[in-house]
């Protein structure tokens, strides 16, 4: 399997179920938080994620926030959902992942790495021993580095199918 391939792609968070999870053997969730759960520096989730986490968690899935920002931005915005964080990741390296997973008392197999890039969330996951799911960019972010990242990305990008997109 490629590092750069993730277990499985969706369009946005909300889009993962129970049954995607189930399916998975999932039992604990990273995520990340720009450009996945909220647009990038808003204190503000996406509609409908407040309410896909208190669902999730529901389910007795675990779920701890994993970002390469700072604490300053990250803390607030987890505290403001009702999470957990590791901030500072140093994504796609294992440190921030290992650190979330000791946090939940999971097995790396069980625990599934949510994000929208493949170079850092995707990557991250592949080298900690995780299952990923990509999600597609929802709002546009500026800066070089976000931009070499999504340059290099694009022709991966082409050759991953969404779930459940092949089956219409």
């Amino acid at each position: 399997m490629s590092l750069f391939k993730p277990t499985i792609a969706l369009r946005k968070v909300t889009d993962i179920t129970p049954e995607i999870l189930r399916m998975l053997g999932t039992d604990a969730i990273l995520l990340d938080v720009d450009n996945t759960l909220a647009p990038p520096d808003s204190k503000i989730p996406y509609e409908g994620v407040q309410e896909w986490i208190d669902s999730t968690k529901a389910c007795g899935i675990h779920i701890v926030i994993c970002s390469n920002n700072y604490r300053k931005r990250i803390k607030p915005f987890s505290d403001s959902v009702g999470l957990d964080c590791v901030a500072m990741s140093l994504k796609p390296f294992p440190f921030g992942f290992n650190r979330a997973k000791r946090k939940l008392r999971e097995k790396p197999q069980s625990v599934l790495v949510v994000g929208d890039q493949i170079y850092t969330d995707v990557l991250g996951a592949n080298l900690a021993g995780m299952k990923s799911i990509l999600l597609l960019p929802r709002s546009e972010e500026h800066g070089w580095t976000i931009w070499l990242r999504r340059k290099m990305e694009k022709n991966k990008r082409k050759k991953i199918k969404l779930y459940g997109e092949d089956e219409k």
